[in-house]
């Protein structure tokens, strides 16, 4: 893996069949064909606008116990509103949100996100060398993997995969959601959904809170350096 990549940190056409289609098929497939289209950023800015409340207009939530959705994929919240509204991720306030959207509808919420920047973070430089190593390096006697493995090197995530990006991301959120994964909660029941559960049982609260602390500060390699006092 090349030096220079490493991020730094301040301390997501068959044959028509000759028999006619039911009239509730033929109804359906032009529905699944629309739904399937890429997200529209700018259909999705107005369809976005209730979202600011919690998560910011551009997504870059103000109250931290909100996650920043600025940059995130489309297809990680398109995945995460599609498991709110199925009820597989619970969560009362997100079912209310969701359960109103079709899918074209989640996906131009998921585009237009994914079309802003996240604000940078800034990292507790006493957690920075821990939580740095954890990212990087995981822990190999404990089996924990590194971060970076699935999140890339500079936590932007990896789309295809619905990998999400962590870049940036408030520390407050991202040690919830590890306590709360620790702890046994979880966001569904397929293997997907279990892989960070499985590796946040492993974790002490002391890793969790690098790692948070890490993220947070964790921004790409051409931005400026900062640590917290």
């Amino acid at each position: 893996m090349a030096q220079d990549a490493q991020p730094k940190t301040t301390a997501a056409p068959a044959a028509a069949a000759t028999t006619p289609a039911p009239a509730s098929t033929a109804a359906a497939a032009p529905v699944a064909e629309a739904a399937a289209k890429p997200g529209d950023a700018t259909a999705g800015q107005g369809k976005a606008a209730v979202c600011g409340a919690c998560h910011g207009m551009d997504g870059n939530s103000s109250d931290a116990q909100y996650p920043k959705l600025a940059g995130q994929s489309e297809q990680y919240i398109v995945r995460q509103l599609t498991d709110f509204k199925s009820g597989k991720r619970q969560n009362p306030i997100m079912l209310g949100m969701a359960t109103p959207l079709s899918t074209q509808d989640m996906h131009d919420v998921g585009a237009y996100f994914a079309s802003k920047t996240p604000l940078p973070g800034v990292a507790d430089q006493a957690l920075v060398e821990k939580g740095e190593m954890l990212f990087r390096q995981g822990d190999a006697k404990r089996d924990i993997p590194a971060c970076m493995a699935c999140h890339s090197i500079d936590g932007r995530g990896n789309p295809g995969a619905m990998y999400p990006q962590l870049t940036s991301q408030h520390a407050q959120y991202i040690e919830a959601t590890l306590k709360a994964w620790h702890d046994g909660t979880t966001w569904g029941d397929d293997a997907h959904s279990q892989i960070m559960p499985s590796i946040a049982k492993k974790l002490e609260p002391g890793d969790i809170a690098a790692l948070s602390s890490y993220i947070e500060g964790l921004h790409s390699a051409d931005s400026q350096p900062a640590t917290a006092p």
